[in-house]
């Protein structure tokens, strides 16, 4: 009544095909997951909410606090935007050209650079009534960490793309 089926076991070759084929797939979806955060983030830049958000962020940063003297709030959220939205095409544009790959990840470095740089420089970022460093407070804290990781995406896309300069 009841019939038995064979197990299929994996052969370590193919496991290790698999790994091979996710391998080769990983960079494309690292760029494009990066591309759509960049535009996103870029975008939001031209809000009334998002320039206002960011404000804090910005008047305390020793690398673009200066921007906040010359500009207004939101041309200086519409800079930081262009320049996101900027970094988020030249990137997807490694597709046809590394060297514009490259340009665009040396842009998100720099504005990843700029926005780790707001762990240090704004106030509140860690909670002092629970012990102060390392524990991150929700807002700004917890909000800043993500860019560490995308300032190392940034790094990789970078190098990638200039490992393919002359090709």
């Amino acid at each position: 009544m009841y019939q038995t089926s064979e197990v299929t076991t994996v052969q370590p070759g193919q496991i290790a095909d698999y790994g091979r084929r996710i391998d080769a797939l990983a960079p494309h979806l690292v760029r494009y997951a990066m591309v759509v955060v960049i535009l996103w983030f870029g975008a939001l830049k031209f809000t009334t909410y998002e320039a206002e958000a960011i404000q804090g962020l910005v008047s305390n940063s020793p690398f673009v606090g200066w921007l906040n003297a010359v500009f207004s709030v939101a041309a200086v959220s519409y800079l930081i935007g262009t320049v996101e939205i900027a970094a988020a095409l030249l990137i997807a544009a490694r597709a046809f050209s590394a060297r514009l790959g490259a340009v665009g990840g040396l842009l998100a470095v720099g504005a990843f650079v700029t926005t780790s740089s707001f762990l240090f420089s704004t106030p509140g970022v860690s909670e002092m009534s629970a012990g102060g460093f390392p524990v991150l407070s929700v807002l700004p804290g917890q909000f800043l960490l993500k860019d560490l990781v995308l300032l190392a995406v940034s790094v990789w896309l970078l190098g990638e793309a200039l490992k393919h300069w002359n090709d």
